[in-house]
């Protein structure tokens, strides 16, 4: 399992939300690229950039940041926030991105989705899905900031782009995002035995080594993590097994 660090970006700046929520804002004294670089001094090969303000307004306040990230080539990075046309993902990947996260309209717009994997590819594209676990257990894909919440099952969600191409899958559980609570790896365990060709991405939740190696028993191709990096929580020689340039 590959350990890929996130960066989100507000205003040009690193912060972190709790459970995606802008009024509980954490802003970090770090510039961007000195980020980039610290992760990449500890072995990352891949980033994770979301841009928040994209996420969140349709605004473009740090697509130069993003670009500039984009153009030093030091890691691979896959790009998330706002993209909302084909445009904007084909700016991305010729500037550079590896990938470009899809995350409310691959609910909302199946159709526009589809044609986004099948014009771009596979390996091109993650689709990203926030969920919240309903008074069943069913994970319900949850939109926009995670402000509305969908009826959609995760499990349909997914199948419905199996015959698209459809390789990468970003699952947030909204719940754990930013907590420090621990990862749900039921859930991840649960994604890989339903849909075992696909590379899950696992997000929310990561605090400790313990926690990357529960998530790595599960089968997952990878596990984002934001805060217990920024906030140092593992130690470098811990980290060490999932990054491959360690």
């Amino acid at each position: 399992m590959r350990l890929i660090p996130a960066i989100d970006l507000r205003g040009g700046r690193c912060v972190r939300l709790l459970q995606g929520d802008f009024d509980a804002e954490t802003r970090y004294a770090v510039e961007p690229h000195e980020l980039l670089m610290r992760y990449r001094a500890l072995g990352a090969t891949w980033l994770h950039v979301v841009d928040l303000d994209g996420a969140r307004e349709g605004t473009q306040a740090n697509r130069s940041a993003i670009l500039a990230l984009a153009s030093q080539r030091a890691v691979r990075l896959q790009v998330g926030g706002g993209l909302r046309d084909a445009a904007a993902i084909d700016q991305l990947l010729r500037a550079g991105v590896a990938r470009a996260v899809i995350g409310s309209i691959a609910v909302a717009d199946p159709i526009r989705t589809r044609e986004w994997l099948q014009r771009f590819g596979g390996t091109a594209l993650v689709l990203a899905f926030d969920i919240r676990l309903d008074a069943h257990g069913v994970p319900r894909c949850a939109t926009h900031g995670w402000k509305q919440q969908s009826e959609l099952a995760l499990w349909n969600a997914v199948e419905r782009f199996l015959a698209d191409g459809l390789r990468h899958v970003l699952c947030t559980d909204v719940a754990r995002d930013g907590a420090l609570q621990g990862p749900n790896v039921a859930l991840y365990a649960e994604a890989r035995r339903r849909f075992p060709t696909i590379e899950w991405q696992a997000s929310g939740g990561v605090s400790s080594a313990a926690d990357l190696h529960a998530l790595a028993r599960t089968g997952v191709a990878a596990a984002v993590s934001g805060r217990a990096l920024l906030d140092e929580r593992i130690a470098r020689e811990e980290l060490a097994p999932f990054l491959p340039g360690a």
